[in-house]
């Protein structure tokens, strides 16, 4: 079976810019739709910036925008799209709404996937028309570099078109999830969540500034989980005898009281912290700056990462 060639993106911030970015270096044929032509101008600029650090990952020669169109008028943008990524707000209400015109202009087996970060499949296309061809395909920030997608069905959803979608991602270097059903957060945006709610927890209470968080992440865990993620970690964690050991010698820590989970009150004090302590950390650059050296950083790991996971997973 061929594959997925035509591919519309509806919405063009962060997300829908690193779908269009990541489908022009695989060749795909995209159709971007926003409802402000004046968005087109930035679009193009981000495109520009990102392109150095996907040509060097994927080893493209050239950017080729004859490939690239926007429109403002979102029947025009889905009419020959056989692949849809949905870009929107967060937002059940705006989903919905969008998803029911989605499905009244897609064609009858077009493929529907949301980008949404957490909200069910079932209830964002539950006024879509054919909702046996919807999903979410929960991608990571850079989505131009970044090779996971959480692929999650809703409870109407068609296995045919999860396996389609599956080829897709597959398509333009991605590495799929196959979440077996919908629960809200998903996967990792639930483990995310977990560790981001403990962090404001520490902040809020004094014990440490963000940038010594992150540190505490960077040099320790996030070193680690780069490679082989939480549960391989702990099974080294056990010694010869791997998880078995470490369940016996730490599985009783987890009846003390460290964590809290549930969320701290986002108060003006909280708020103040975590934005001023973010702003120390930058040091003055600016986000286009900084994610410029942690474009560069991703490619360049990613290239080194391959050659461990060969040893670890073949």
């Amino acid at each position: 079976m061929p594959n997925i060639k035509k591919v519309a993106v509806i919405g063009t911030g962060v997300i829908g810019a690193g779908w269009i970015i990541r489908c022009l270096a695989h060749n795909k044929i995209v159709y971007a739709f926003d409802k402000d032509l004046r968005l087109k101008k930035n679009l193009i600029s981000e495109i520009k910036r990102a392109w150095p650090y996907v040509k060097k990952l994927f080893n493209k020669k050239k950017l080729n925008l004859k490939n690239f169109k926007y429109f403002t008028s979102i029947e025009e943008a889905l009419e020959n799209a056989d692949f849809i990524q949905e870009c929107a707000t967060e937002n059940y209400n705006i989903k919905i709404k969008l998803m029911n015109n989605i499905g009244k202009f897609a064609k009858p087996n077009a493929i529907i996937s949301s980008s949404s970060s957490g909200l069910l499949p079932t209830k964002i296309y539950s006024k879509c028309k054919n909702p046996n061809r919807t999903m979410i395909g929960h991608p990571f920030n850079p989505v131009y570099l970044c090779p996971g997608v959480e692929i999650v069905p809703g409870k109407k959803t068609n296995k045919k078109f999860l396996n389609k979608a599956n080829r897709f991602y597959k398509s333009i270097s991605m590495n799929p999830i196959m979440v077996k059903k919908e629960l809200p957060g998903y996967l990792a945006d639930r483990l995310q969540e977990a560790l981001w709610r403990e962090a404001l927890h520490i902040v809020n209470e004094g014990y440490a500034s963000t940038k010594e968080l992150d540190r505490s992440i960077e040099d320790g865990p996030g070193l680690r989980w780069s490679l082989m993620g939480v549960f391989l970690t702990f099974h080294l964690a056990g010694g010869k005898t791997g998880m078995r050991h470490m369940l016996e010698q730490f599985g009783p820590a987890l009846k003390l009281p460290w964590t809290k989970l549930k969320a701290p009150k986002l108060s003006k004090k909280l708020s103040s912290r975590v934005i001023n302590g973010t702003l120390n950390q930058a040091k003055g650059k600016s986000v286009a700056k900084i994610s410029n050296i942690r474009d560069k950083y991703l490619v360049e790991l990613q290239k080194l990462r391959k050659e461990y996971e060969k040893q670890i997973r073949n």
